[in-house]
């Protein structure tokens, strides 16, 4: 009997479509989409941007076809796929940059549709603005999970520090003991993750789920019974100064976002300087870092591991409730039931997105933050795509960002893991 033989010379080579390939395949979809069929469905009109926070006509501008715009950023969008697939390497930069070249192609597309003008400034001001608790929340959860303890109950910390802004503001009349009670607030529920979680081994994605539920209940009880019957003793702390910095404030684009906002903006930015140095410059970082990844072999070396793991949290608590003071004393004066609205779990999709890193955190919530600036932005120039959807981009992003995006980031070895002294 003749033995058939299979040609496989025309086979790819086992294992040809990694993950960045794959990714890079997404991005060249994405680049023919923009550049094939946004571009043919655009109209040929300018898009106009302005570098100010305004659109008045005496400010700087400049402006893009709506045609040349979209198919430029589409196939700039398709290059950075088509580096992913034939060079295998740079998974995060060239996802990155293509990410962002097809943002700027529909953004030009729909300006160009609508008619808008985008204040840039403007725009990323308010990216920042809305990243301020993804921003703490995410610290806050890198340092709980570098000392081996999962932190679900961002929300709840956050939660808890608006409430407790809002309370203790307004009943000693200062927004500065608010600030210092919201994180107080967000303290007393890492104090109770902690207690369980180190003390009684408790599984600690269910206490975190615990956590948030006791928050929501907890605080929305409180502001039925008590703040909102008396709304001016107990719930009006008003809104927290804003501080400008002279001169640094009128560099466009970004001036006005880093360099004109309130405490809570200067503070998340010095946030995360600090973690990244006492992380990785410092023997409290190295200890941390060695109690996340090897707590019996940091314990054989005389770190206390428990006690470590005890600080950490706390000062995560410190750190989301000071962050929960936004809701309540910078969106908006006064406190409301959920008003959250679930952006710890956001936090905590930042900190995974960022690879448990300071930085990587900071810029998966600038990321998200730009995403919800983005659909406050296409709902005020009358976009022709569907509010429910354009609200609901936030937690798109979040889902692709967490699913598709991180791939095989490694989260510290001891994290969720309990530590039984032998």
């Amino acid at each position: 009997m003749t033995s058939m033989t299979v040609d496989n010379s025309l086979a790819l080579p086992e294992g040809y479509w990694t993950r960045t390939r794959k990714a890079g395949l997404i991005m060249v979809l994405l680049g023919l989409i923009a550049a094939v069929y946004l571009t043919a469905i655009v109209p040929n009109e300018p898009a106009r941007f302005f570098l100010g926070e305004t659109t008045a006509a005496s400010g700087a501008s400049f402006s893009i076809n709506g045609k040349v715009g979209t198919l430029i950023f589409g196939l700039l969008t398709i290059a950075c796929g088509a580096l992913l697939i034939l060079t295998n390497k740079r998974f995060g930069l060239y996802v990155g940059l293509g990410l962002a070249f097809f943002v700027v192609a529909a953004l030009i597309w729909q300006i160009a549709e609508t008619g808008g003008q985008v204040p840039l400034s403007s725009l990323s001001k308010i990216t920042m603005e809305k990243s301020l608790p993804l921003i703490f929340g995410a610290i806050a959860g890198v340092l709980c999970e570098r000392s081996g303890v999962v932190n679900v109950a961002i929300e709840g910390q956050l939660l808890t520090g608006a409430f407790f802004a809002a309370l203790f503001g307004t009943m000693v009349g200062s927004q500065w003991f608010g600030l210092v009670a919201a994180a107080i607030g967000g303290a007393l529920i890492s104090l109770i993750l902690a207690w369980l979680a180190i003390r009684f081994l408790v599984d600690q994605v269910v206490i975190g789920v615990v956590l948030n539920a006791l928050a929501l209940g907890l605080t929305g009880f409180f502001y039925e019974q008590v703040m909102r019957e008396d709304t001016k003793s107990f719930n009006s702390p008003g809104l927290l100064p804003v501080w400008t910095v002279p001169g640094l404030s009128e560099i466009p684009i970004i001036g006005p976002a880093l360099f004109k906002g309130t405490i809570l903006t200067y503070a998340a930015l010095l946030l995360v300087v600090a973690a990244t140095v006492a992380l990785f410059r410092t023997r409290w970082g190295l200890r941390t870092r060695a109690v996340g990844e090897h707590p019996a072999a940091a314990d054989t070396v005389g770190i206390k591991v428990l006690g470590l793991r005890y600080v950490n949290v706390m000062i995560a608590g410190l750190v989301a409730g000071f962050g929960g003071a936004y809701f309540s004393m910078v969106t908006a004066s006064s406190f409301t039931k959920n008003i959250t609205g679930g952006l710890g779990f956001i936090a905590l999709a930042a900190m995974i997105f960022g690879r448990w890193h300071p930085v990587g955190a900071f810029l998966a919530a600038i990321f998200f933050g730009f995403s919800s600036a983005l659909s406050s932005l296409l709902q005020a120039i009358q976009s022709p795509i569907p509010s429910d959807f354009l609200a609901m981009l936030p937690y798109v992003a979040t889902i692709f960002a967490v699913a598709g995006l991180v791939g095989r980031s490694r989260a510290p070895a001891a994290d969720g893991k309990p530590y039984v002294k032998g």
